[in-house]
């Protein structure tokens, strides 16, 4: 492995060909990186990436510029070169998980394939991604090599995709973890995580019943959180108690009743106390109010 010759273009770099020799530095520890239009070096390459006019990925070749592309999504965003190497190597850049691998086409690949194929609908405005890549390669004023250029903008993008990945298995693990917090709750309005978890995007997609949330700090105390209508929203399902807005330490512990209550926000969506038993009495007197 540690022998191949990868080839890409030369001159002003894209984010689809940038990241598309970021993923390669993940699979193989060492290659031989050609930066070329040459066909006779492109010819003898293992893997050759945009560039060349073909996609053959049995063969290596990742190019979509050839008449007719080299296909598109269901969802209509054509593949740059970008999407034909993580439609190759995704699934074993993410350890054979495919809900993480699909997670990261839809966040990260094809948004960039989009970008580079025209395929402007669907993608936020705004500087992207793509444009940051851009931005790598040196000005007209500047007396920098583009080859260079284009190592920093790698280095970058394997940056940028080992923490899309982390992120991916980080919420698709959690969606599993708080799908069984719900399916156990002994009341299915407090929602009880052993461990801080993310769990708004599983709980409005699960759950109907929830209102609140809780789980440990941490710094090892207890917190109760609210449930917004909507995920983004600070409207809640059910705010905390008015009378507790803004109040901590002995005015919050006087107003509940609770001996170690910590503290409330003045917005009403967290509070906290000591223990776990204390959080959960919270709980029902907020469910009473």
């Amino acid at each position: 492995m540690n022998d191949k010759t990868i080839a890409t273009h030369n001159g002003n770099f894209h984010a689809d060909d940038v990241f598309s020799v970021a993923a390669m530095k993940k699979l193989f520890p060492s290659f031989k990186l050609i930066r070329t239009r040459d066909l006779e070096l492109i010819h003898k390459a293992d893997i050759v990436i945009d560039v060349g006019g073909e996609y053959d990925p049995d063969a290596g070749r990742f190019d979509h510029h050839q008449r007719g592309g080299a296909g598109e999504r269901e969802n209509g965003i054509p593949y740059s070169s970008f999407g034909l190497i993580w439609k190759k190597y995704g699934l074993q850049l993410c350890q054979g998980n495919q809900d993480v691998a699909n997670s990261v086409d839809a966040g990260l690949v094809s948004n960039i394939d989009a970008i580079d194929c025209g395929h402007v609908e669907g993608v936020s405005s705004g500087i992207s991604l793509s444009q940051t890549i851009s931005m790598f390669n040196p000005t007209w004023q500047e007396d920098s090599h583009f080859d260079s250029c284009f190592d920093q903008a790698v280095d970058f993008a394997s940056r940028v995709l080992t923490r899309f990945i982390a992120s991916a298995n980080g919420g698709i693990s959690a969606k599993s973890i708080v799908a069984k917090a719900i399916e156990d709750a002994e009341d299915p309005r407090v929602i009880v995580l052993q461990q801080y978890t993310p769990w708004k995007r599983t709980v409005h997609a699960l759950s109907e019943a929830a209102l609140y949330m809780i789980y440990p700090s941490q710094s090892g105390q207890w917190r109760i959180q609210t449930v917004p209508v909507e995920p983004g929203s600070f409207e809640d399902r059910k705010s905390l108690p008015k009378s507790w807005a803004g109040l901590s330490d002995d005015a919050l512990k006087q107003v509940t009743g609770i001996d170690d209550a910590m503290f409330c926000h003045n917005g009403l969506f967290i509070a906290g106390a000591e223990s776990f038993a204390s959080t959960m009495k919270m709980a029902a007197i907020a469910l009473q109010e």
